[in-house]
Formats: structure tokens, sequence, C-alpha cells
């Protein structure tokens, strides 16, 4: 069982690989660089393990929120390497996999991703029977109501941090803020989360997959008469 899963809502390119044995990760800070270098990288890292697209069995796929270009960018790969193949695509929330970076039994876990415009991107996780559940809805949500639902006890980690820990602190006293290197996904959690896909059969296909984007008013494509 071969694995191709990427997540592109974030200002890197993650990319990860696996096999029944090995995993194989790339990460890569691309900002605006993203549309000239995934297919290229994707080729390359097939390439230097002696696979072919072909060879892929199931399609993994970061549906944000996050980046609006990232994530269509990242979509549009995946929806256009599968479909040709007729192979499922495993459709994954970000905010799902920067959750898993906390891996804090006891307390809740909520990313905190920067959304611009003041607003942040979050929900809210918490360890049940040894597997993470989302308790809330994926939301955005300003400042003021972001702070107002920090439960106590809380760990928060994602890039929204470096603009509001001041403000999480002086509003919740017993939270965990995580650093830097928490705060994007890791390659090995998208694989490790398109495998509880895999072994729940919850699969997808190219074309219903679809972006999270909780920014509707600004994601339509308005047609002039």
């Amino acid at each position: 069982m071969k694995i191709l899963a990427i997540d592109t809502s974030t200002k890197f390119l993650c990319l990860g690989l696996s096999d029944n044995t090995k995993v194989y990760e790339y990460k890569l800070e691309v900002s605006r660089l993203l549309s000239t270098v995934i297919i290229q990288t994707i080729k390359r890292t097939l390439d230097s393990l002696g696979w072919k697209v072909s060879d892929i069995d199931y399609f993994a796929c970061g549906l944000g929120p996050g980046s609006f270009t990232g994530i269509r960018i990242g979509v549009a790969t995946i929806k256009g390497l599968s479909w040709p193949l007729n192979k499922p695509v495993l459709s994954i929330a970000t905010l799902d996999i920067l959750a898993k970076n906390a891996q804090s039994p006891e307390s809740y876990i909520m990313p905190a991703v920067d959304a611009k415009r003041s607003l942040i991107y979050t929900s809210v996780y918490k360890m049940q029977n040894k597997s993470l559940k989302r308790l809330t809805p994926y939301a955005l949500l300003d400042k003021e109501r972001f702070l107002k639902i920090i439960k106590e006890d809380s760990v928060i980690l994602g890039d929204a941090v470096g603009l509001y820990k001041d403000d999480i602190l002086k509003t919740k006293k017993k939270v965990t803020i995580l650093d830097k290197d928490y705060w994007y996904p890791q390659v090995f959690h998208i694989l490790e989360l398109a495998k509880e896909k895999i072994k729940n059969k919850e699969f997808s296909n190219s074309i219903n997959i679809k972006p999270i984007y909780l920014y509707p008013k600004e994601c339509q494509i308005k047609v002039k008469s």
C-alpha cells in the first residue's frame, strides 16, 4: 500500500510518502512559489524512490482552512494526479493535522491559525479513548471571541500564537502555549490521519473533494453580466 499526502495550506509544502514499512517526509518553505514547484517536487521525490504516480494507491490532501491560494493549488494537484488513475482520495482538515502536534492526553487542544484581517481559524479537540476527537466545528473567529472560548488547561498552538500570545496569557492563566516548532502541520501526522481514514474506509474521489475556506463571501467567483 502506497500513499502520497500533501498539505499546502500554510507557507510550507508538506509532502509525505508511505509504503507498508517506511515513511518519507519532505517539507519546503515555498511562500508564493508553490505553484511553480509543487509538481516538480512531487516528481523528484517519487523518482528518488523509484516510484511512479501510477504506483500510488491512495492520495491524501489537507483541505485547510488556511491560505486560500495554497489550498486551491494543493487540491487541484491531488485532483489532477488521482482522477486519471481513478484512485481514492483521503480528505483531511488542516486543523485536525495541526491538533495532533499537541499530543496532550488530559488537556483541551486548540489550534490557532492566523486567518489575516485580525481573524483566527480554530477548533477544540481532546483525547478520548486514545484518539483525538474534535469537539467543536471548524470556526473563523475574531480575537475577542477566540479568547472567550479558551478553556483553562488548554494547549494552544499555531502561527496565530505569534500575534496573540500576550492577549491569551492575560485572559487565561492556566494555558500551555507551544513554541514555533509546533505551529505548522507535520508530514507524519498527515500520513497518520490518512491511514486512519483508510482503516475506517473514509474515502473521497477527485470530483467531490472541496477545500475548507470559512471565508464564503470572499471565495465566491462573480461573473459580470
